[in-house]
């Protein structure tokens, strides 16, 4: 019998790659969600079991969660949590609201379907849990207070998870990806657009020098920086092996900024991670 993951966030990127790997990879059945129902109907139309999933909204959390469930007769052996988006700007720009909005996505939301989650893999014995982070959930980066913040939440959670389910045969992990490739940028501009209002910023000349220019054009491929399929990779070790890692490092600038995390003094880290 194949074994059945349930991936958010699947209408385009990572988790789109992730959810094509798996459909074609022998033992999976992949349920796909996305927060449009058209994206979904796409998908569908590809052969994927495919349900509507706004991880934002609470309502619309438990009924495709369900619904999901019900595609599988009830059984859940991994959860992708990979659903989340950035919102850049300087900390002192973020509004309250934006920073709310911000982790109903990629903490709350994603807390809430791994507790459900959690409860069917108690009953069934076993699972596996696979949290999406980032570089940015182990050290800050200017311009990136939001997500780094968002991403600092989901580690604290993912970590204590892990120690409680020890023995308990769901076996929890963490992704740190860096630079991949994906719409990450692009889809984090009409988040930037409503909520920060740089030109009337203490930082506007930085802004406009930095950030503005980094999220409009396109620079190319950025230091490090990874195809999905890299990513992908770490996901199937995690959900296949039978001693998965609390923690995948991918790309090579997470690696360094783990390493810098261990050994720097802050005041070292503090003015490596400025020079980015």
């Amino acid at each position: 019998m194949a074994k059945t993951i349930l991936i958010t966030g699947c209408s385009s990127g990572l988790g789109a790659h992730a959810a094509r790997t798996l459909h074609k990879r022998s033992g999976w059945r992949v349920l796909a969600s996305c927060r449009r129902t058209e994206d979904a109907e796409r998908l569908r139309a590809e052969g994927f079991d495919c349900v509507v999933l706004d991880i934002a909204n609470e309502e619309s959390r438990a009924a495709g969660f369900q619904d999901a469930l019900a595609l599988s007769d009830g059984r859940l052996d991994a959860i992708f949590n990979n659903a989340g988006y950035g919102l850049p700007g300087a900390a002192e720009d973020i509004p309250v609201e934006a920073l709310r909005e911000i982790f109903e996505t990629n903490v709350f939301g994603l807390h809430d379907l791994t507790r459900r989650a959690v409860a069917v893999m108690r009953a069934q014995g076993h699972g596996r849990i696979v949290q999406h982070s980032s570089a940015l959930g182990r050290v800050p980066l200017r311009w990136r207070a939001a997500y780094t913040a968002s991403k600092h939440a989901v580690e604290g959670l993912t970590d204590t998870l892990r120690i409680e389910l020890r023995g308990s045969g769901i076996h929890v992990s963490t992704l740190n990806t860096g630079p991949a490739t994906s719409n990450f940028r692009i889809n984090s501009i009409p988040h930037f657009e409503r909520w920060v209002t740089w030109e009337n910023s203490a930082l506007a000349d930085q802004y406009r020098a930095s950030l503005v220019r980094h999220l409009y054009e396109d620079t190319g491929r950025a230091p490090f920086q990874v195809d999905e399929a890299a990513v992908t990779a770490r996901l199937i070790h995690a959900i296949e092996s039978p001693r998965p890692k609390a923690r995948y490092l991918i790309t090579g600038a997470t690696w360094i900024v783990e390493t810098a995390r261990r050994v720097l003094p802050q005041s070292g880290l503090d003015w490596l991670v400025s020079r980015y």
